[in-house]
């Protein structure tokens, strides 16, 4: 057991971009404006848990999906090998495309916005959901989306796991309601630098990106670095005080 609970859980239903459907559930914590965070690959730990609690006392209702591995638990090797095996969802290998998830997460902000009422929802997506926060910025119902140490594609050289309409669809997004924001430690070789270099050059001054010094991986979770969590909050607040909703108390 992770020894943290949730207000609610709720199971959402939606299609795949290849047309299957899926199921997941999603975890809800805290009051204020919504913040979706997606999991990165070594699951939702007791470091993504407190990641959470970080956002709600800070006066943000979080909204968690499950989406693989065991809740409340670090497994990386184990979900590794269970992703590579199983590409309905994720293909962490895919260059100039999204993984099949991602018309699922865009039907999933929606979702939240609705039920919310909200003037639209924020996204942070880690590891190899983290190129996810930026190409849901496309759609109406997000207002910001951080890439945390974005990862994918795995061997991916210089390619980028978006392809070029999605870029397109997210700068014309993102001139309007600002840029998106991306991180990652200067040394990370999991999220390496070429791949920081791509997206700023298909972003240009749509995406400001951040590198912190060191070697860690995980900004905002298993190498928690405080400035970058600060940076994080202080762009959602922003975002949602430009969007007229109430201050984030």
């Amino acid at each position: 057991m992770s020894g943290w609970e949730p207000d609610e859980i709720f199971s959402f239903a939606a299609p795949l971009s290849t047309g299957d459907a899926v199921s997941h559930d999603v975890h809800v914590k805290g009051d204020g404006p919504p913040i979706l965070i997606l999991q990165e690959l070594p699951g939702i730990g007791p470091e993504t848990l407190g990641l959470v609690r970080r956002f709600e006392q800070a006066g943000f209702r979080v909204y968690l999906p499950h989406l693989f591995g065991t809740f409340g638990k670090t497994a990386l090797a184990r979900n590794a090998a269970h992703l590579f095996c199983v590409r309905r969802e994720f293909n962490m290998f895919l260059r100039g495309q999204q993984s099949p998830i991602s018309d699922w997460l865009r039907a999933l902000v929606h979702h939240i916005r609705m039920r919310e009422s909200a003037v639209g929802v924020g996204v942070i997506g880690m590891c190899l959901t983290g190129s996810f926060a930026l190409t849901l910025m496309a759609d109406e119902a997000v207002l910001g989306g951080v890439a945390s140490q974005p990862a994918l594609p795995v061997l991916g050289g210089d390619h980028l796991h978006m392809s070029d309409q999605d870029i397109q669809d997210a700068r014309k997004a993102m001139a309007e309601k600002g840029p998106g924001l991306a991180m990652r430690y200067t040394n990370d070789k999991l999220a390496p630098a070429r791949l920081m270099r791509s997206l700023e050059g298909a972003f240009c001054e749509d995406l400001t990106s951040v590198e912190f010094p060191g070697t860690g991986h995980s900004l905002l979770t298993l190498d928690f670095h405080e400035a970058a969590y600060q940076r994080v909050e202080g762009y959602f607040r922003d975002r949602f005080q430009q969007a007229g909703a109430p201050p984030v108390s």
